[in-house]
Protein backbone atom coordinates (compact mmCIF):
# COMPACT_ATOMS: atom_id res chain seq x y z
CA UNK A 1 0.00 0.00 0.00
CA UNK A 2 1.20 3.63 -0.82
CA UNK A 3 1.89 6.60 1.87
CA UNK A 4 -0.70 9.18 0.64
CA UNK A 5 0.28 12.79 2.14
CA UNK A 6 -2.36 15.42 1.86
CA UNK A 7 -1.45 19.14 2.22
CA UNK A 8 -3.66 21.85 3.58
CA UNK A 9 -5.00 18.72 6.12
CA UNK A 10 -6.54 21.80 7.89
CA UNK A 11 -8.82 23.22 5.66
CA UNK A 12 -12.25 21.97 4.21
CA UNK A 13 -11.21 20.17 1.45
CA UNK A 14 -7.64 17.98 2.24
CA UNK A 15 -9.67 17.38 5.72
CA UNK A 16 -12.24 15.28 4.26
CA UNK A 17 -10.00 14.12 1.96
CA UNK A 18 -7.92 12.68 5.04
CA UNK A 19 -11.36 11.57 6.23
CA UNK A 20 -13.15 9.90 3.43
CA UNK A 21 -9.11 7.21 3.05
CA UNK A 22 -9.57 6.63 6.70
CA UNK A 23 -13.35 5.65 6.44
CA UNK A 24 -12.16 3.36 3.16
CA UNK A 25 -9.25 1.52 5.29
CA UNK A 26 -6.31 3.63 4.42
CA UNK A 27 -3.64 3.97 7.29
CA UNK A 28 -0.11 4.97 5.79
CA UNK A 29 -1.39 8.65 5.60
CA UNK A 30 0.54 11.82 6.11
CA UNK A 31 -1.60 15.31 6.96
CA UNK A 32 0.77 18.17 6.60
CA UNK A 33 -0.64 21.40 7.91
CA UNK A 34 0.85 24.73 9.58
CA UNK A 35 -1.58 23.90 12.26
CA UNK A 36 -1.17 19.76 13.33
CA UNK A 37 -3.30 20.80 16.57
CA UNK A 38 -6.38 21.13 14.66
CA UNK A 39 -5.61 17.48 13.41
CA UNK A 40 -5.17 15.69 17.00
CA UNK A 41 -8.25 13.82 15.75
CA UNK A 42 -7.20 12.21 12.79
CA UNK A 43 -3.78 11.40 14.46
CA UNK A 44 -5.97 9.47 16.89
CA UNK A 45 -7.35 7.52 14.31
CA UNK A 46 -3.95 6.54 12.26
CA UNK A 47 -2.45 9.67 10.59
CA UNK A 48 0.65 11.07 10.66
CA UNK A 49 0.35 14.63 11.36
CA UNK A 50 3.61 16.53 10.45
CA UNK A 51 4.10 20.58 10.17
CA UNK A 52 4.59 22.20 7.00
CA UNK A 53 4.61 25.96 6.07
CA UNK A 54 4.50 26.30 2.32
CA UNK A 55 6.81 29.61 2.70
CA UNK A 56 9.35 27.37 4.23
CA UNK A 57 10.78 24.75 1.33
CA UNK A 58 13.08 22.98 4.34
CA UNK A 59 9.80 22.19 6.40
CA UNK A 60 7.98 20.38 3.07
CA UNK A 61 11.14 18.20 2.85
CA UNK A 62 10.52 16.99 6.04
CA UNK A 63 7.11 16.52 5.87
CA UNK A 64 6.88 14.92 2.54
CA UNK A 65 9.63 12.23 3.29
CA UNK A 66 8.49 8.70 2.62
CA UNK A 67 5.04 10.00 0.19
CA UNK A 68 4.47 7.78 -2.74
CA UNK A 69 1.51 9.70 -3.65
CA UNK A 70 0.59 13.57 -3.07
CA UNK A 71 -2.55 15.54 -2.82
CA UNK A 72 -1.33 19.16 -3.77
CA UNK A 73 -4.42 21.20 -2.72
CA UNK A 74 -3.89 24.76 -4.03
CA UNK A 75 -3.11 27.24 -1.13
CA UNK A 76 -5.80 30.26 -0.53
CA UNK A 77 -2.59 32.76 -0.68
CA UNK A 78 -4.03 35.40 -2.29
CA UNK A 79 -2.47 38.87 -0.34
CA UNK A 80 0.91 38.70 -2.34
CA UNK A 81 0.86 38.46 -6.22
CA UNK A 82 3.25 35.28 -7.15
CA UNK A 83 2.92 34.23 -3.48
CA UNK A 84 0.53 31.25 -4.31
CA UNK A 85 2.60 30.41 -7.50
CA UNK A 86 5.70 30.17 -5.28
CA UNK A 87 4.16 27.53 -2.73
CA UNK A 88 2.81 25.38 -5.52
CA UNK A 89 6.26 24.97 -6.91
CA UNK A 90 8.18 24.59 -4.22
CA UNK A 91 5.71 21.89 -3.06
CA UNK A 92 6.27 20.36 -6.40
CA UNK A 93 9.98 20.51 -6.10
CA UNK A 94 9.88 19.41 -2.34
CA UNK A 95 7.74 16.11 -3.68
CA UNK A 96 10.28 15.41 -6.18
CA UNK A 97 13.26 15.00 -3.85
CA UNK A 98 11.21 13.53 -1.44
CA UNK A 99 11.08 10.50 -4.06
CA UNK A 100 7.20 11.03 -4.62
CA UNK A 101 6.00 9.25 -7.76
CA UNK A 102 2.38 11.18 -8.41
CA UNK A 103 0.93 14.58 -7.19
CA UNK A 104 -3.06 14.92 -7.73
CA UNK A 105 -3.26 18.86 -7.61
CA UNK A 106 -6.55 20.59 -7.50
CA UNK A 107 -6.70 22.89 -10.05
CA UNK A 108 -9.55 25.17 -11.84
CA UNK A 109 -11.78 24.72 -14.53
CA UNK A 110 -10.46 26.39 -17.73
CA UNK A 111 -7.03 26.99 -16.03
CA UNK A 112 -5.79 28.43 -19.36
CA UNK A 113 -3.82 32.06 -19.89
CA UNK A 114 -6.36 33.35 -21.78
CA UNK A 115 -9.05 33.35 -19.37
CA UNK A 116 -10.58 36.17 -17.65
CA UNK A 117 -10.43 34.52 -14.12
CA UNK A 118 -8.46 36.40 -11.84
CA UNK A 119 -6.86 32.64 -10.15
CA UNK A 120 -6.33 31.01 -13.55
CA UNK A 121 -2.49 32.33 -14.19
CA UNK A 122 -1.51 30.71 -10.50
CA UNK A 123 -3.18 27.70 -11.79
CA UNK A 124 -1.99 27.34 -15.26
CA UNK A 125 1.76 27.96 -13.89
CA UNK A 126 1.61 25.32 -11.58
CA UNK A 127 0.58 22.95 -14.22
CA UNK A 128 3.11 23.67 -16.45
CA UNK A 129 5.52 23.61 -13.21
CA UNK A 130 3.87 19.86 -12.65
CA UNK A 131 4.38 19.32 -16.79
CA UNK A 132 7.91 20.26 -16.43
CA UNK A 133 8.98 18.15 -13.34
CA UNK A 134 10.08 14.37 -12.80
CA UNK A 135 6.56 13.45 -11.60
CA UNK A 136 3.71 12.10 -12.96
CA UNK A 137 0.25 14.30 -12.10
CA UNK A 138 -3.48 14.16 -12.34
CA UNK A 139 -4.60 17.47 -12.69
CA UNK A 140 -8.12 18.00 -11.20
CA UNK A 141 -10.02 21.16 -12.74
CA UNK A 142 -12.68 21.57 -10.22
CA UNK A 143 -15.49 24.07 -11.03
CA UNK A 144 -16.87 26.05 -8.34
CA UNK A 145 -18.35 24.99 -5.21
CA UNK A 146 -22.14 24.71 -5.32
CA UNK A 147 -21.67 25.22 -1.54
CA UNK A 148 -20.34 28.91 -2.03
CA UNK A 149 -24.27 29.42 -3.62
CA UNK A 150 -25.38 29.04 -0.04
CA UNK A 151 -24.20 32.66 1.59
CA UNK A 152 -25.00 35.53 -1.68
CA UNK A 153 -28.50 32.74 -2.24
CA UNK A 154 -29.23 33.47 1.71
CA UNK A 155 -29.03 36.97 1.04
CA UNK A 156 -31.18 36.63 -1.93
CA UNK A 157 -33.88 35.08 -0.04
CA UNK A 158 -33.78 37.48 1.96
CA UNK A 159 -33.89 40.29 -0.06
CA UNK A 160 -35.75 38.55 -3.35
CA UNK A 161 -33.21 39.26 -5.77
CA UNK A 162 -30.33 37.68 -6.78
CA UNK A 163 -27.48 40.27 -8.13
CA UNK A 164 -24.77 38.58 -10.86
CA UNK A 165 -22.38 39.75 -13.41
CA UNK A 166 -22.62 36.44 -14.75
CA UNK A 167 -25.83 37.00 -17.80
CA UNK A 168 -26.87 33.95 -19.26
CA UNK A 169 -23.70 32.35 -18.61
CA UNK A 170 -23.84 28.86 -17.40
CA UNK A 171 -21.47 27.17 -14.08
CA UNK A 172 -21.45 23.56 -13.79
CA UNK A 173 -21.45 23.96 -10.45
CA UNK A 174 -19.90 20.63 -8.10
CA UNK A 175 -20.37 20.07 -4.54
CA UNK A 176 -16.85 20.27 -1.94
CA UNK A 177 -18.06 16.59 -1.01
CA UNK A 178 -17.75 15.73 -4.36
CA UNK A 179 -14.48 17.33 -4.71
CA UNK A 180 -13.27 15.28 -2.07
CA UNK A 181 -14.55 12.12 -3.17
CA UNK A 182 -12.85 12.58 -6.31
CA UNK A 183 -9.60 13.83 -4.99
CA UNK A 184 -9.64 11.07 -2.80
CA UNK A 185 -10.14 8.69 -5.39
CA UNK A 186 -7.20 10.03 -7.51
CA UNK A 187 -4.92 9.92 -4.70
CA UNK A 188 -5.83 6.04 -3.34
CA UNK A 189 -5.46 4.85 -7.38
CA UNK A 190 -2.23 3.47 -8.60
CA UNK A 191 -2.89 5.24 -11.88
CA UNK A 192 0.95 7.21 -13.11
CA UNK A 193 -0.52 8.47 -16.23
CA UNK A 194 -0.54 12.12 -16.75
CA UNK A 195 -4.18 13.19 -16.76
CA UNK A 196 -6.30 16.81 -16.87
CA UNK A 197 -9.73 15.78 -15.71
CA UNK A 198 -12.46 18.29 -15.01
CA UNK A 199 -14.48 17.72 -11.83
CA UNK A 200 -18.13 19.13 -12.54
CA UNK A 201 -21.97 18.68 -11.40
CA UNK A 202 -24.00 16.64 -13.38
CA UNK A 203 -25.29 19.77 -15.34
CA UNK A 204 -24.37 23.80 -16.20
CA UNK A 205 -26.97 26.14 -14.87
CA UNK A 206 -27.88 29.70 -15.26
CA UNK A 207 -28.49 32.27 -12.25
CA UNK A 208 -31.70 32.16 -13.63
CA UNK A 209 -32.14 28.69 -13.39
CA UNK A 210 -30.26 28.30 -9.80
CA UNK A 211 -32.91 31.35 -8.08
CA UNK A 212 -35.91 29.30 -9.48
CA UNK A 213 -34.74 26.07 -7.86
CA UNK A 214 -34.16 28.02 -5.09
CA UNK A 215 -37.61 29.64 -5.74
CA UNK A 216 -38.60 26.47 -5.13
CA UNK A 217 -36.25 25.04 -1.94
CA UNK A 218 -37.18 28.01 0.22
CA UNK A 219 -41.09 28.47 -1.24
CA UNK A 220 -39.92 32.67 -1.74
CA UNK A 221 -39.87 34.46 -4.60
CA UNK A 222 -36.32 35.30 -5.87
CA UNK A 223 -35.64 36.88 -9.22
CA UNK A 224 -32.02 37.36 -11.13
CA UNK A 225 -30.48 41.10 -11.14
CA UNK A 226 -28.08 41.49 -14.31
CA UNK A 227 -25.55 44.16 -12.79
CA UNK A 228 -22.26 45.12 -14.30
CA UNK A 229 -19.05 43.45 -13.08
CA UNK A 230 -17.98 47.14 -11.83
CA UNK A 231 -21.04 47.32 -9.88
CA UNK A 232 -20.80 43.50 -8.77
CA UNK A 233 -17.63 44.37 -7.59
CA UNK A 234 -18.50 48.26 -5.78
CA UNK A 235 -20.69 46.02 -3.71
CA UNK A 236 -18.61 42.88 -2.44
CA UNK A 237 -15.89 46.05 -1.58
CA UNK A 238 -18.51 47.68 -0.12
CA UNK A 239 -19.72 44.36 2.20
CA UNK A 240 -15.95 44.11 3.33
CA UNK A 241 -14.35 41.46 1.46
CA UNK A 242 -10.67 41.53 0.86
CA UNK A 243 -9.62 42.73 -2.57
CA UNK A 244 -8.21 39.50 -3.97
CA UNK A 245 -11.35 37.80 -2.94
CA UNK A 246 -13.52 40.21 -4.52
CA UNK A 247 -11.56 40.02 -7.58
CA UNK A 248 -11.91 36.11 -8.24
CA UNK A 249 -15.92 36.51 -7.71
CA UNK A 250 -16.57 39.22 -10.35
CA UNK A 251 -13.64 37.33 -12.59
CA UNK A 252 -16.42 34.04 -11.97
CA UNK A 253 -19.16 35.99 -13.12
CA UNK A 254 -17.29 37.47 -15.95
CA UNK A 255 -15.67 34.18 -17.18
CA UNK A 256 -19.14 32.01 -16.80
CA UNK A 257 -20.85 35.16 -19.29
CA UNK A 258 -18.01 33.82 -21.40
CA UNK A 259 -18.85 30.06 -21.65
CA UNK A 260 -15.82 29.26 -19.88
CA UNK A 261 -17.40 27.15 -16.39
CA UNK A 262 -20.36 25.49 -18.45
CA UNK A 263 -18.72 22.56 -19.49
CA UNK A 264 -19.36 19.20 -17.91
CA UNK A 265 -17.57 16.13 -17.03
CA UNK A 266 -18.38 12.88 -16.00
CA UNK A 267 -14.85 12.89 -13.77
CA UNK A 268 -16.69 12.60 -10.69
CA UNK A 269 -18.74 9.38 -11.45
CA UNK A 270 -15.88 7.67 -12.96
CA UNK A 271 -13.54 7.58 -10.30
CA UNK A 272 -15.69 7.60 -7.26
CA UNK A 273 -18.54 5.03 -8.67
CA UNK A 274 -20.98 7.91 -7.40
CA UNK A 275 -22.90 10.62 -9.54
CA UNK A 276 -22.29 13.98 -8.78
CA UNK A 277 -25.07 15.77 -6.67
CA UNK A 278 -27.42 18.33 -8.67
CA UNK A 279 -27.56 21.80 -7.19
CA UNK A 280 -31.47 21.04 -6.43
CA UNK A 281 -30.46 18.45 -4.34
CA UNK A 282 -27.83 20.60 -2.89
CA UNK A 283 -30.04 23.39 -1.78
CA UNK A 284 -32.70 21.25 -0.81
CA UNK A 285 -30.47 19.58 1.93
CA UNK A 286 -29.64 22.87 2.99
CA UNK A 287 -32.75 24.89 2.62
CA UNK A 288 -32.59 25.27 6.64
CA UNK A 289 -29.41 27.37 5.74
CA UNK A 290 -31.52 29.82 2.84
CA UNK A 291 -34.55 30.35 4.47
CA UNK A 292 -34.15 29.94 8.43
CA UNK A 293 -37.21 29.96 10.63
CA UNK A 294 -37.52 33.98 10.87
CA UNK A 295 -37.45 34.03 6.90
CA UNK A 296 -39.40 31.01 6.36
Amino acid sequence: MSTLLITGASGHLGRRVAELLLEAGQHRIVLATRTPAKLADLAARGALVRGADFDDPASLATAFAGADRLLLVSTDALDQPGRRLAQHRAAITAAAQAGARHIVYTSLTNAVPSSIMSLAPDHALTEKALAASSLSWTVLRNNLYTDNLLPSLGFAVATGKLQTASGSGPIAYVTREDCARTAAAALASTETADRTLDVTGPAALTSAQIVALATTVTGRTITHGPVPADGLRAGLTQAGLPAALVEALVTFDLAAARGELQSVSTTVTQLTGRAPTTVADFLAAHRAQLAPPSLA
